[in-house]
């Protein structure tokens, strides 16, 4: 495990930035397969959700 490092600024330390853990490649890749669900579960409640789930990541990309 790495330990984290603490970059200054400002007379701050602060925690340095984190890398990202999905690739804009893996948003598209994962929003796709949401898309596809939410056609399986269209008429049940948790349907909602993954709608939700498929327009935040379509932000995020």
């Amino acid at each position: 495990m790495q330990a984290q490092t603490i970059e200054p600024t400002h007379g701050h330390p602060q925690p340095a930035r984190s890398r990202a853990v999905f690739s804009q490649e893996d948003f598209s890749l994962i929003r796709t397969a949401i898309a596809h669900y939410l056609r399986e579960v269209q008429d049940q409640p948790e349907s909602v959700k993954y709608a939700n789930l498929y327009h935040r990541l379509g932000r995020a990309a």
